[in-house]
């Protein structure tokens, strides 16, 4: 077995078996688990094989689970088993809310995001943000989700953003918003590991500070995530706003942040981590 390679991965599995143990998940819920993925992601990857269909034997063979169970996990997977979608509403109200912070016209000089009338015949407003979105929702149907996550406050007949991003209170919200983000960041990295063209895939990182300075500076680091998700926003939004004249495809730029306690006795280092 390839260190390295095991190392990384129990790095990775930790604080997911962490998570999933203080979930009730036992060992063989989440090995019952990852034979779906395995069995998954041989069709997915391997595909036809001479222009035959892929054989239950070939994946068996190709996963190392028994044949019987490959044939099983492949009816739960065509029955739909294995795919949670993020929740239409709350992907919806999500960009309403990435294009309230981005979109030209919805912010003050200082950047900051406007209270806006809930609609009015020309110029910003809550129904006009739905449009510029596309969505395929009734204005009201989103202003009443958006209040009840608290990321909103109605006015009388205006409309103020109380936070700069959507975070819903429903858990399978945000365990769907928690499989899409670090899904693709992992994406992220395992392309790098396959040469070519690199993605961004980057952190800062220090150790050995005082906890007392990262309480000081927790809150400028997330708006200097926020400021850059912004122009992101803005820059993306005006390239696409072309016809599309070739393939399409979909990306995602990230920002995060972490801190933990750490044992005194580590070295100290810091830098600039890039695979």
């Amino acid at each position: 077995m390839n260190e390295a390679l095991k190392t990384a991965v129990l790095s990775l599995l930790q604080p997911l078996v962490r998570y999933l143990i203080g979930q009730g998940w036992t060992f063989g819920a989440f090995a019952d688990l990852l034979k779906m993925v395995y069995v998954a992601e041989v069709i997915r990857h391997y595909g036809e094989i001479g222009g035959r269909p892929l054989t239950d034997s070939r994946i068996s063979m190709l996963s190392g689970i028994h044949r019987k169970e490959v044939k099983r996990l492949r009816l739960d997977l065509a029955a739909g088993q294995g795919r949670i979608p993020l929740r239409h509403g709350a992907n919806v109200a999500a960009q309403v809310v990435a294009a309230w912070v981005a979109a030209a016209g919805y912010q003050d000089q200082a950047g900051t995001p406007l209270s806006l009338p809930l609609r009015v015949d020309a110029g910003p407003s809550f129904e006009a943000l739905t449009r510029m979105v596309k969505a395929d929702m009734r204005p009201g149907t989103l202003l009443d989700e958006l209040v009840r996550v608290g990321v909103v406050l109605v006015e009388g007949e205006r409309v103020r953003l109380l936070r700069t991003a959507y975070v819903s209170d429903l858990p399978e919200d945000r365990l769907a918003f928690l499989g899409a983000n670090v899904g693709d960041h992992l994406q992220s990295a395992i392309h790098n590991l396959g040469g070519g063209e690199p993605y961004l895939e980057r952190a800062l990182y220090f150790d050995d500070l005082p906890a007392a300075m990262l309480e000081q500076i927790r809150a400028e680091l997330a708006a200097m995530g926020d400021g850059l998700l912004r122009q992101a926003h803005q820059q993306v939004t005006q390239m696409a706003e072309a016809p599309l004249t070739g393939p399409s495809r979909r990306m995602r730029f990230g920002v995060y942040y972490y801190e933990e306690a750490q044992n005194a006795a580590e070295g100290k280092r810091e830098g600039d981590d890039q695979q």
